[in-house]
């Protein structure tokens, strides 16, 4: 009966109802019809889960629960800038932009990311830029990874057995031709290990065997044996939930640590992914071992790095698991308000998460 139900789910089932009602369908086939982000918008908002007196954070100079958000935020004015152009329909913003990245290959990945989600959303702009510009190499990589997008949304964020026949067939043929377009991306600047990222999602998506996907990560470290977006990719593509196991995953990313300090987060990743398995590792010897570094490579060479948000986040959830609240909470004084951080989105209500972990690192804190 509704009315034994704690107050949280009686909200969650009359929403479910009403959408139900809404779309003609039974309320046990909503899942079938919805993606996971819609489904999850039905459900109101779970109170943090912290067991605890819950602190004022502000008297750690930390800004009100109220002021944080989950929006994903962007502080680099160039990549606003063209955001804002490319929604225009301008695209020489975004080639000079992208002209701008040679050499730093990691910015070069989140450029090419954001430019190639703005064309899967809308690529007029982009076959403008094919048509004033044949044979330029950065829009053959935008044009890469739009598609890689463009697959992505075609397949859906729906667990396997509830996507159809017809999107499983639209999404590998999708792929096709964003391997297609990451060739011809190659070919015309041989040196970029950029297109080779793509392909890395590729990869994933039409399901390499690891023999296969190794011949693309070798051609991606060819060229840059240190990049930081495809370590990222690569950690997933090792994990048990993919193609790999806990072992191989540790494995990927202690020889990725051991490179360069800014690969180092990736254990910090691998901790946060092996936990969600059911495997605690935020006490891991390979976690502990490597907090200080991971931290003074965050507030050294590292501290305006691309991926620097996230890893600030994963290092304050390492730090509290660890006890070291003071040094957790100077993390989320760098983290401010933003609680976008791909770590906090993985427990289904990112900002609960985040103001969850902020509430532990304030409570064994030493008192401001």
């Amino acid at each position: 009966m509704l009315w034994l139900l704690k107050s949280r789910e009686r909200k969650a089932v009359f929403a479910m109802m009403k959408e139900a009602k809404r779309r003609g369908v039974e309320i046990d086939e909503l899942e079938n019809v919805m993606t996971p982000e819609e489904f999850a918008a039905l459900l109101p908002p779970e109170k943090p889960k912290f067991k605890g007196k819950i602190p004022d954070v502000t008297r750690w100079d930390l800004p009100a629960d109220g002021e944080v958000s989950a929006k994903e935020y962007w502080t680099d004015e160039e990549v606003l800038a063209v955001q804002e152009s490319t929604a225009r329909g301008e695209w020489e913003g975004a080639a000079a932009l992208l002209a701008s990245t040679w050499g730093d290959w990691d910015r070069r990945d989140l450029v090419t990311g954001v430019l190639g989600e703005a064309a899967a959303k809308d690529d007029e702009w982009l076959r403008a830029w094919r048509k004033a510009r044949p044979g330029d190499a950065g829009v053959a990589l935008v044009n890469a990874e739009s598609l890689v997008h463009v697959a992505w949304e075609v397949r859906s964020g729906l667990r396997a057995e509830h996507v159809s026949e017809e999107q499983f067939a639209a999404f590998f043929r999708v792929l096709e031709q964003a391997e297609d377009a990451v060739r011809e991306a190659s070919e015309l600047a041989p040196e970029d290990p950029t297109p080779w990222v793509s392909a890395l999602a590729i990869a994933m998506g039409r399901q390499y065997e690891n023999d296969r996907y190794l011949k693309v990560w070798e051609e991606l470290t060819e060229r840059d044996p240190q990049h930081r977006g495809a370590h990222g990719r690569a950690l997933q593509y090792w994990c048990a939930k993919w193609f790999g196991s806990n072992e191989k995953m540790w494995e990927f990313a202690e020889t990725a640590a051991s490179k360069s300090p800014k690969l180092a987060p990736l254990l910090l990743v691998a901790a946060h992914e092996a936990d969600l398995q059911g495997a605690p590792a935020w006490r891991d010897p390979r976690v502990t071992g490597a907090l200080d570094g991971i931290l003074a490579w965050l507030d050294g060479e590292g501290r305006d790095h691309s991926s620097t948000r996230s890893d600030r986040s994963y290092a304050a959830k390492a730090l509290v698991e660890n006890g070291r609240f003071d040094e957790a909470v100077e993390q989320f004084r760098h983290l401010g308000t933003r609680a976008d951080g791909g770590m906090w989105s993985y427990y289904g209500d990112p900002r609960s998460e985040f103001l969850a972990t902020r509430y532990a690192a304030c409570f064994g804190a030493t008192r401001p």
